[in-house]
């Protein structure tokens, strides 16, 4: 849980500009996570990455059209200082040579980690409009969990997929 949010005080504004800051954070990471791995000519996990961009800039552009349609262009009083990796895909699960099957996981582990986010922030969320919006944000990362078992099914990766099946061999130096 991110400490410096207050989440008994937390305005509906607030609300939807930390869920813009959220998904804006995982776009960001999933873009460079694929242009990394697109350099190191890892194409397969470097377009599912690509899909993860495109999916995480639409949810973000549609809370951002929400919260200005409530709030025009009233100023922002959060900022990404508040939030850490809450949807973000953690750097140290990222390799060079990654599998699809890696980048599923990657990707699912974000997805459960955002869900767990909104999930622990709920009971200590007293205004029921931003409980409201929680409970939707918590709800949908439920639908992108299961987006990605789907494309883990599509690919033939179970969710007893173990990433080490696809490590490479030790080499002699």
């Amino acid at each position: 849980m991110n400490a410096d949010i207050d989440f008994a005080n937390l305005s509906i504004k607030d609300a939807l500009d930390l869920a813009v800051l959220v998904e804006e954070e995982a776009e960001e990471r999933y873009r460079e996570l694929a242009d990394n791995l697109e350099f190191h000519n890892t194409k397969d996990a470097a377009e599912f990455f690509r899909f993860m961009v495109t999916c995480e800039a639409k949810h973000g552009e549609e809370l951002q059209a929400k919260r200005k349609e409530l709030f025009g262009d009233e100023p922002v009083s959060v900022d990404r200082s508040m939030l850490w990796d809450v949807e973000a895909p953690a750097f140290e699960v990222v390799k060079i040579s990654m599998s699809l099957p890696d980048a599923l996981n990657v990707a699912l582990a974000a997805e459960t980690k955002a869900f767990e986010f909104f999930d622990a922030a709920l009971p200590e969320v007293e205004d029921l409009e931003v409980r409201e919006l929680f409970t939707e944000l918590r709800q949908e990362e439920v639908e992108h969990m299961q987006m990605v078992r789907e494309q883990m099914k599509k690919a033939g990766v179970g969710d007893d997929f173990d990433p080490d099946d696809f490590a490479d061999e030790p080499v002699a130096q």
